[in-house]
């Protein structure tokens, strides 16, 4: 029979330790067991959850606890095989049981295929673009609630104009009578399309989808129809399931950027919730995100790198389903090109905000200095060799530079 092996981090005394455990296998599955008769028993032996693992992962704490990992086995006839099912057998009630923290969900090949992956991934992604051998770069929307469209559609020209790969709706924008969803997305094509006869350079935008759960579909459908390059979605207010729903839509059938707001209160303890690497990096991949923003590890809202690196890692390890685009974003500005191709290699997506429009030359200033910036990085080159006039040097001015390798 099939399993999903749930990884905990929880402290205990370490002789109380096996039987928390066994508590938690059978607490979250039969209930009971040795108070059961032996008929029951044998009935409801292929729904016990099985104890698999146990190990110490620290030093004792002033507690006198030793902080632990323990790996249970809850069996595929316990539940649906979608991520609501899975994530309430496995953390449902014993999120609310103290510091308990799920570092992994390790599923059986034949109930991980059954979930859809991202529908275009990395290489479906390199391919509207066009773009195979360096990082894409990202750029985002500033100050732009409470403006219009002529507004929103002159930033779109700029950061397009400066060699920008995709720019992004701010999470925060909804759906507004001066910047409507559908114009957003007709006029930006508009404006992009314009770009692309005049230089050459394909950018692409994500739209933000927003609203109430159940009109999302159709509202995506629309930006289909319309034309829409990707959607962005803030996936933890909505829910994983409503990602898969949309990923699973052939009638949509367009790239979805997850949005990590609201994913803090979920996985930033270090007691309680879910690890990064399984929040923003397996489940997302599971339910159909084709690219996850999350913090970086240097930037102004930053992740330890360990943490990054495993989230990375869980985008695009060898899987049967399609790798994911990391974004590493927050506070990211030219000078630190460097370490994120270190860290992260080609197959990544820098994304700035302020990095980009705080440029002296404005949007148009910034786009051109990340991609000067990769361009040195690629080539072998320090950015000390940028040229003394390109923006790239002006960035650095600004912002400074960073490229030692950190271990």
């Amino acid at each position: 029979m099939a399993e999903v092996i749930a990884v905990y981090q929880l402290a205990a005394e370490p002789e109380k330790l096996e039987k928390k455990a066994e508590d938690i296998a059978l607490g979250l599955t039969v209930g009971s067991w040795t108070n059961l008769p032996l008929l029951e028993q044998e009935q409801l032996k292929k729904h016990k959850g099985r104890v698999v693992e146990i190990k110490e992962i620290g030093e004792t704490l002033p507690s006198g606890k030793k902080l632990s990992e323990i790996h249970i086995a809850f069996p595929s006839d316990n539940f649906s095989n979608d991520l609501p099912a899975i994530l309430t057998t496995t953390f449902g009630k014993l999120s609310l049981d103290g510091e308990i923290k799920l570092l992994d969900l390790k599923l059986d090949p034949e109930l991980e295929n059954d979930f859809p992956g991202p529908r275009f991934g990395i290489k479906g992604i390199r391919e509207k673009l066009g773009i195979y051998d360096r990082p894409l770069v990202m750029s985002i929307f500033k100050g732009i609630i409470g403006r219009n469209m002529e507004y929103l559609l002159g930033q779109l020209r700029e950061q397009a104009l400066g060699g920008i790969d995709i720019v992004k709706d701010d999470e925060i924008l909804f759906d507004n009578d001066l910047t409507p969803f559908e114009q957003r997305i007709s006029e930006g094509k508009k404006v992009l399309d314009q770009v692309y006869e005049e230089t050459g350079h394909r950018t692409l935008y994500a739209v933000n989808l927003t609203g109430r759960t159940f009109d999302l579909k159709e509202k995506a459908r629309r930006a289909k129809e319309l034309g829409a390059d990707l959607l962005l979605f803030n996936v933890f207010t909505y829910g994983l399931d409503v990602l898969q729903a949309l990923r699973e839509d052939e009638e949509i059938a367009l790239p979805i950027m997850a949005h990590p707001a609201f994913s803090g209160a979920l996985a930033s303890s270090e007691k309680f919730g879910l690890s990064h690497h399984l929040l923003l990096g397996k489940l997302l991949r599971l339910a159909g995100a084709d690219l996850s923003l999350f913090p970086s590890p240097y930037g102004s809202v930053a992740l330890e790198k360990d943490k990054v690196l495993a989230l990375k890692e869980e985008l695009i390890k060898e899987s049967t389903l399609s790798s994911v685009f990391p974004v590493p974003s927050a506070g990211i500005h030219p000078g630190l090109v460097p370490l994120l191709v270190q860290d992260f290699g080609n197959d990544c997506v820098i994304n700035a905000g302020g990095g980009v429009h705080g440029h002296p030359q404005g949007a148009r200033g910034g786009g051109r200095a990340f991609r000067q910036a990769v361009d040195l990085v690629l080539s072998g080159k320090s950015l000390a060799d940028a040229p003394p006039d390109s923006e790239l040097q002006e960035a650095i001015k600004l912002w400074g530079w960073k490229e030692e390798v950190q271990r």
